[in-house]
């Protein structure tokens, strides 16, 4: 009895394997009508051969503007923006940023401090980061700025502690501001809170 049991397993092991590498072999070799119109004499490369389920769900393309309402609508964004705000509020109160400011951020993220400056009607603010983010941010070298000696009268260094060569990336960024009466004012924003220089 226990050999006739044993056959039978076997058999339907078998069986089983069978059935499943000739599914195996029918997926493999049929194209899914969802992914490829087959009256198409040229479809599209990306479409031929479906590497995962991304593939067959199509997104639809955001516009920047459509992206930059959803990101700037967050609480996130609203509460570092109103952050920067109040400390801009200070400094503005102090004199050390007009509305005719030229302003320099270097390494601005996403343009929290940016949208602050322009809300709190700063004219001429100038943002770079490695990683662009239009329209608030441009995309420049840290390390290389790619502005004259003199050419902002403020400058704002958000992430500097984050540079890959912090020394460099200083040197580049004091040597963008204008020097009045011998000293160059540019504000470092610290977590704990800002330190003029």
């Amino acid at each position: 009895m226990e050999k006739h049991v044993q056959r039978f397993l076997n058999n339907l092991s078998y069986a089983s394997i069978t059935i499943a590498t000739l599914t195996l072999l029918l997926l493999y070799i049929q194209t899914p009508e969802t992914c490829v119109d087959p009256s198409d004499p040229n479809p599209n490369p990306h479409t031929r051969f479906p590497k995962s389920t991304c593939d067959f769900n199509h997104r639809s393309y955001a516009s920047v503007e459509k992206r930059n309402r959803r990101i700037w609508s967050t609480k996130a964004w609203t509460t570092a923006v109103a952050s920067y705000a109040a400390v801009f509020k200070t400094l503005e109160s102090q004199n050390h940023i007009s509305n005719h400011s030229r302003v320099l951020i270097v390494s601005a993220g996403p343009g929290h401090a940016v949208r602050a400056l322009n809300d709190l009607g700063v004219e001429d603010v100038t943002a770079v980061e490695i990683v662009d983010s239009p329209p608030l941010v441009s995309r420049a070298d840290p390390h290389n700025l790619p502005f004259f000696d003199g050419a902002f009268d403020l400058g704002l260094g958000l992430y500097l502690d984050r540079a890959l060569f912090p020394d460099r990336s200083i040197f580049e960024y004091i040597h963008a501001f204008a020097h009045d009466r011998g000293f160059s004012r540019s504000i470092l924003l610290e977590k704990r809170g800002y330190e003029i220089m």
